[in-house]
């Protein structure tokens, strides 16, 4: 990641971007290979619309070519059933303000992992250019207004661009796979912590909402069957016994990270926690 994201990023624009060479042959596809295109239809046909202007992007510099690489300024993270997707809608309507081609591409917290989801085990990793690659057409937009700076104008690029992944915040279940039981039952690193080494000026708008409210709110919603305002105080009974039933034994920390638990709860959730300490349910 480090060998792709430089420590600098361009002067004179407010969103992080840079540029960096670009090696390929001209007459390849630069999407072919992006795990996020394959595997989805709606992907695709964003990249097959970067993919028919991508040529003409390019800088020529030196008889060298560089292609524009941008990094959100901010990031939209929150609890589900907090309204990021909200949000996330306003803000779009800013014409200063651009997105990854879709919402909740989760890089940080699960693709980079090879995670689509958790019960199924690890798939191909995707790497960071994957990532990167989601925000070509606003480095498109940006590198038109620089351009044009460059060319003797005295505007400046105020693009910015937003990432709006909400379990940015809280999912770091990744962390099982790949600390084992070295770690004592704890993470030694969170998601939070590698985000801060790679761009420690990066934005974060976080979304919250009464615990409580929020959880009925995500019960309602995922739930299959027979839901109810009673089926619901029996699942959080008994998953309140189950995470205090794991306090007894260990760490307040090693008990919010521990998956197995987790996945054992009728209901639960990223501000679950929270609960333990409500007089809703005392």
């Amino acid at each position: 990641m480090f060998s792709v994201i430089p420590r600098k990023f361009l002067p004179g624009l407010k969103n992080p971007c840079w540029y960096e060479e670009f090696t390929g042959n001209i007459t390849t596809d630069p999407y072919k290979m992006n795990l996020y295109g394959r595997y989805s239809r709606r992907f695709r046909t964003v990249f097959q619309h970067l993919r028919s202007t991508f040529y003409h992007h390019l800088l020529h510099r030196n008889r060298r070519l560089y292609r524009m690489r941008c990094l959100p300024y901010f990031y939209i993270i929150g609890q589900p059933k907090c309204g990021t997707t909200d949000l996330y809608d306003r803000l779009r309507l800013h014409p200063d303000v651009k997105f990854t081609t879709f919402k909740e591409p989760h890089w940080w917290t699960r693709k980079r992992f090879g995670i689509i989801r958790l019960s199924e085990g690890l798939h191909d990793r995707y790497p960071v250019e994957d990532y990167l690659d989601l925000f070509d057409q606003a480095a498109y937009q940006i590198q038109g207004e620089l351009t044009t700076n460059i060319s003797g104008s005295p505007t400046h690029p105020k693009i910015i661009i937003g990432e709006a992944s909400a379990s940015t915040m809280w999912d770091n279940n990744a962390w099982v796979y790949f600390y084992d039981n070295t770690t004592e039952g704890e993470p030694l690193f969170l998601i939070q912590d590698f985000i801060h080494a790679v761009q420690p000026e990066a934005r974060f708008i976080v979304m919250l909402r009464d615990p409580v409210e929020r959880l009925y709110s995500d019960y309602l919603y995922f739930g299959i069957a027979n839901k109810s305002a009673e089926d619901f105080h029996e699942k959080v009974s008994e998953s309140l016994q189950l995470f205090e039933g794991c306090l007894m034994e260990y760490t307040m920390r090693s008990c919010v990270y521990n998956t197995t638990v987790n996945n054992a709860m009728p209901v639960s959730g990223p501000s679950f926690l929270f609960l333990s300490g409500s007089p809703a349910f005392k």
